[in-house]
């Protein structure tokens, strides 16, 4: 049995495509949405990533406003640029990139950005209504993999989930995606017992670790679908790097019913659902258009 791949390229160039449609629309009424990025400090992921969330604002038609701040940037100057941008009415969407540096307190910024141009899904705001199933802003990675699930398997109610990782940004937000679509939820993380038993027991594995090639595939239930949102640089004994998930994925692909690849799986869609939450952001914020 060999592992249907789910490709996060194709669905995110179709999501784009579909997004352009929307924004033409929006257009047309007057309304161009804006995605505002700040950047602070040079960290050479961080700029690669604004630089391509940038190019696809603008291939579906938004407004892209870049702020490049020097790594020194004091938190009380962050937080000035984010109060003009709350203000601003040409953006609709604002992302602070992560990580930022030691002196600024993310939480803190975090909390700062207007809950409806909080376009990462991060603002506690939008936290507490994805969890009580009430609207909000939801998490661009997290919902990402669920648009990726969907693409195999259109209904999951009563499926076993596991997912390894408790973060915030998407461990967390994922498994309260997963329990709305009725999914029986576990979440794994450091100091769970037993974890490869654990997650032999999933119909549904994610993977959101940040441990290369930690869940082999011993550790995959025969025909589960598998979502690996890590990405991991390794370098081999000859000394050249490459990028991996947090799942074996040669071994993964014997045994699983299918599974997104790293790169080419989760990272695609979560770009690609920034600029859909921005959209939707444009939408409320002039009035549900």
């Amino acid at each position: 049995m060999t592992a249907q791949i789910i490709d996060g390229k194709a669905l995110a160039s179709q999501l784009r495509a579909a997004l352009a449609h929307d924004v033409a629309k929006l257009v047309s009424k007057g309304i161009r949405p804006g995605l505002a990025v700040v950047l602070v400090g040079d960290d050479p992921a961080s700029q690669v990533y604004v630089r391509s969330k940038a190019k696809q604002t603008v291939e579906v038609g938004m407004e892209s406003f870049e702020y490049r701040l020097a790594a020194d940037t004091t938190e009380a100057d962050l937080l000035a640029v984010v109060d003009k941008l709350n203000t601003n009415q040409s953006v609709d969407g604002i992302l602070v990139q992560l990580p930022l540096p030691a002196q600024i307190d993310a939480d803190k910024v975090i909390r700062a950005i207007d809950p409806a141009k909080d376009v990462d899904g991060f603002h506690p705001i939008n936290v507490g209504l994805t969890t009580i199933g009430a609207g909000g802003i939801v998490p661009c990675t997290p919902l990402g993999s669920l648009m990726l699930l969907r693409a195999v398997r259109s209904d999951m109610s009563g499926l076993n989930a596991v997912v390894v990782g408790r973060s915030n940004i998407v461990g967390k937000p994922v498994a309260q995606l997963l329990l709305k679509e009725g999914c029986t939820v576990t979440i794994a993380h450091s100091k769970s017992r037993d974890l490869p038993a654990i997650a032999r027991a999933a119909d549904i594995l994610v993977a959101a670790v940040g441990r290369p090639e930690m869940i082999r595939g011993t550790w995959i239930k025969p025909g589960a679908i598998v979502i690996d949102v890590g990405i991991n640089r390794v370098t081999d004994e000859t000394g050249k790097s490459r990028l991996v998930g947090d799942v074996a994925f040669a071994e993964a692909i014997e045994v699983a019913q299918a599974i997104t690849p790293v790169p080419g799986g989760v990272g695609p869609m979560t770009i690609a659902c920034l600029l859909k939450n921005t959209v939707e952001a444009a939408r409320v914020r002039r009035g549900g258009f």
